[in-house]
């Protein structure tokens, strides 16, 4: 498919209906458009000062941490939009470059379909905590990339940029737009990838996102990035200190892994609600608790790699779905809380948000916290 370029007012229109479904301030599935989980029982709403939480500040209601601090901060229940997230009037308009690419043309995700619900499916009698899914098969894919280029690029330039997951992401794109025209993030790129389809165990994003390899991110560098420089006509920096991942719930853990596995080309993740939990499939008995594991065992004894994490969970993130599957490796809030703990002791730079009257992937928290959270993770970042 030939790319399309666009000025970035026009693609905000084309999405304005799509950041409309998760504005309401009660927790439903409208709050992820992506999700299939099952949202009938709402899940409990947990206290920041529960035993074994992090310590941390609470701030006043509205108000969010400094972009200058690391640490644990809780959020208060009412949740301001920051002003960087709508169109500011005088800021330069970058462009956005749209192209689709399909899993014929990849060697790395040739693609799958589940066929069936992940909630029909029963536990493994000899390990309650893994489903036995048995229709899934091979299914072809499609995705968009849209690539964000800021006003002013200058073709040769090596470009800082951003990896976002569940593209398109137009919110993403006015923050960083208008953060960039007040000097508080460098002028950069965003490619925002959409997933592969489905949504946890057995679909293709599940495949894509929850497993604990580098998989993802050799998709990534080798088959979306150079279609991106070709298509926007842009050089991508090398330099991981101008490369950063983000995403939320399962796009968040894939944005940690790509940095993880892989710090030598991203050292700045930002991700809400992040999918630390046991959504792997197949299972690998090297890693039994899929993402769990990244706070049990990986993170503990493993020396601090140059990654600056910023996090964020709500108060009623999801808390174990799936009736068939009751076991400890599916609390979002208690991963959360975990692997901030654990990046903490071990000496990272980390920022991690606790919002109340929040749920999964909170559209409101997310448009409180957005501008911020890109201005910690990005912090030390040159800007011109």
């Amino acid at each position: 498919m030939t790319p399309r370029s666009l000025t970035f007012p026009s693609l905000a229109a084309a999405f304005a209906l799509a950041a409309c479904a998760d504005r309401g301030a009660t927790f439903d599935a409208s709050r992820d458009s992506r999700s299939t989980l099952d949202f009938s029982t709402r899940p409990p709403t947990r206290d920041p000062r529960s035993p074994g939480y992090p310590p941390a500040t609470e701030l006043p209601d509205g108000q969010v941490p400094s972009p200058r601090q690391d640490g644990n901060f809780i959020l208060g229940p009412t949740h301001p939009v920051a002003p960087e997230m709508a169109e500011q009037a005088g800021v330069p308009r970058g462009r956005v470059v749209t192209f689709t690419m399909s899993s014929g043309d990849s060697a790395i995700f040739p693609g799958q379909v589940r066929d069936e619900s992940v909630y029909a499916a029963p536990a493994d009698p000899a390990d309650p905590a893994t489903l036995v899914l048995k229709t899934v098969h091979p299914g072809a894919w499609t995705r968009v990339v849209n690539v964000y280029v800021p006003a002013g690029y200058a073709a040769g330039t090596p470009l800082p940029f951003m990896v976002d997951q569940d593209g398109p992401n137009p919110e993403l794109f006015t923050a960083v737009e208008n953060l960039i025209a007040q000097k508080r993030l460098p002028a950069m790129a965003i490619v925002s990838i959409g997933n592969g389809g489905g949504d946890a165990q057995g679909s293709e994003r599940g495949l894509e996102y929850d497993t604990l390899s580098d998989r993802y991110e050799r998709f990534v560098e080798t088959e979306v990035l150079p279609r991106v420089r070709a298509a926007a006509g842009v050089t991508l920096t090398s330099d991981a200190a101008g490369r950063a991942a983000s995403g939320m719930s399962s796009g968040g853990i894939a944005a940690f892994t790509m940095a993880w596995f892989h710090p030598e080309h991203y050292g700045r993740v930002l991700a809400y609600s992040i999918t630390a939990v046991n959504q792997q499939w197949p299972k690998d008995p090297a890693q039994p608790g899929g993402a769990w594991q990244y706070h049990q065992s990986l993170v503990p004894a493993t020396p601090a790699r140059p990654i600056r994490v910023w996090l964020e969970v709500g108060d009623r993130d999801l808390y174990n779905p799936n009736p068939r599957v009751r076991d400890d490796w599916h609390d979002w809030t208690r991963a959360s809380e975990n692997l901030a703990k654990a990046l903490e002791r071990q000496g990272y730079h980390v920022q991690f948000v606790f919002a109340r009257n929040a749920g999964h992937s909170d559209g409101p928290a997310r448009r409180q916290t957005l501008p911020e959270a890109l201005e910690y993770a990005w912090s030390g970042y040159p800007i011109r």
